[in-house]
């Protein structure tokens, strides 16, 4: 799809007083209702090395690449996935990266200290200097599987996820399925130690409250929850809580695949996940029983700095093109942001971030062409960023402290990108 083709989808207005929906057939009333329709940064133009088409203005460097050797002597991993930056010393980025390795991988996280000694997946840090060059990268996690995504911690830290929910067997020694914290202030591997208590299932990203210390999970399942994890100790997520699972009120047990009108809010509660750590796969089978609300395949999710959560579901909507779900525990309601009507104008997002400018980027994982879209406060989609090299997904996208660049990976061959130019010239 080019940009001249971009289409509008169904999204929920920027205020609470009121909410449209927009779609491809409703260019009139969006025009109306939000003035002179932009055109994001304008039309990506063609790359001329073939991997990334940006808007005019833009530019990227390449970091890092599978099988680069690393400060460590180890090859870089592939099937780069999540990742976030913090700020780090002297000036740079500390930038972790995911890597969704199975045990089948050609590829593995090298590590002394490993979780699992079979399993391949696990976590890279990036060291960036001020002039967006790498500095170096090592190896910070590993023996875990199908490291997705997870999210970045107020205490400076990455949660890093598992998508895979295996047991011990078949030259596995342990239970798989939880999360794993990273310091960004680590220099060598850390020791894996899995967050129990955060629960066993096919954990997708997280996002921390700022205020209270909660962590807020996604599931990658067909049939998921939205989950929260309450800590004893904020900020110190090994001492253990209590997971729960997100109910709507008068809806028990719904699937929220369908029937829903964006930007019609509904209250929520939450319901106690007596046993977090089952040695089967039913964590959402007793949320389900007690009334838990359904999501199709949670994914990408991002605290927005103003007391709102965006958690994507990547397969929801009436023609399973996705959907952007919003949280907001302050209100304790919820109501569907964004929901696509058409693949053609938004095709599976699957990680996302909410950008420091205020609006919402979207790494799709679809079939086809893969792009980065963009969702202004206002409702409009539009094309960020388009995957020129092939059509493995875009994923990982995050900003530096500064709000400056923006990294993003292409999975496969996999490739970690530093994207900047002006962001402030959204049209």
């Amino acid at each position: 799809m080019t940009f001249s083709r971009r289409k509008f989808f169904a999204v929920a207005g920027a205020t609470a007083a009121g909410t449209l929906a927009i779609s491809p057939l409703e260019g009139l009333l969006a025009k109306k209702a939000f003035g002179q329709i932009g055109t994001g940064y304008g039309p990506l133009l063609p790359d001329p090395n073939g991997l990334l088409d940006l808007p005019e203005g833009f530019q990227y460097r390449i970091l890092a690449r599978t099988n680069d050797i690393m400060a460590d002597g180890n090859p870089v991993p592939g099937a780069h996935d999540g990742m976030a930056a913090f700020e780090g010393p002297g000036n740079t980025t500390i930038l972790i990266c995911n890597h969704e390795l199975s045990n089948n991988s050609a590829t593995q996280v090298i590590v002394p200290n490993r979780y699992d000694p079979i399993c391949r997946g696990g976590t890279t840090t990036l060291v960036i200097g001020p002039n967006r060059k790498l500095i170096k990268q090592f190896a910070s996690l590993g023996g875990t599987i199908r490291n997705c995504a997870g999210g970045p911690t107020p205490w400076g830290s990455w949660i890093s996820c598992e998508e895979d929910v295996s047991v011990p067997g078949s030259g596995r020694t342990q239970f798989h399925g939880y999360n794993f914290e990273v310091p960004a202030s680590a220099t060598e591997p850390v020791t894996p130690v899995p967050l129990i208590a955060m629960g066993r299932f096919n954990h997708e990203a997280v996002a921390v409250d700022p205020k209270t210390g909660y962590v807020y999970e996604t599931e990658d399942r067909g049939d998921s929850l939205f989950y929260r994890f309450i800590p004893n100790v904020p900020g110190k997520l090994a001492e253990g809580g209590r997971l729960q699972a997100l109910r709507i009120i008068g809806r028990n047990g719904v699937n929220t695949t369908t029937g829903f009108t964006v930007g019609q809010k509904w209250d929520v509660d939450w319901v106690d996940i007596l046993n977090p750590n089952p040695t089967s796969d039913t964590v959402r089978v007793e949320g389900r029983s007690l009334g838990a609300a359904r999501f199709n395949r949670g994914e990408g999710i991002w605290y927005d700095g103003k007391g709102a959560f965006y958690f994507v579901a990547t397969s929801g909507g009436p023609v399973n093109g996705g959907q952007v779900w919003r949280y907001i525990p302050g209100e304790e309601k919820i109501d569907l942001f964004v929901e696509s009507q058409s693949r053609n104008e938004l095709d599976m997002p699957d990680n996302l971030v909410v950008a420091p400018f205020g609006d919402l980027i979207l790494c799709e994982d679809g079939s086809g062409e893969q792009f980065l879209r963009g969702v202004t406060p206002q409702g409009e989609l539009y094309n960020f960023a388009r995957n020129a090299l092939n059509t493995s997904e875009l994923c990982g996208a995050c900003f530096s402290p500064n709000g400056l660049t923006m990294f993003v990976n292409i999975q496969t061959p996999g490739i970690i990108f530093a994207i900047w130019g002006p962001w402030k010239s959204r049209r």
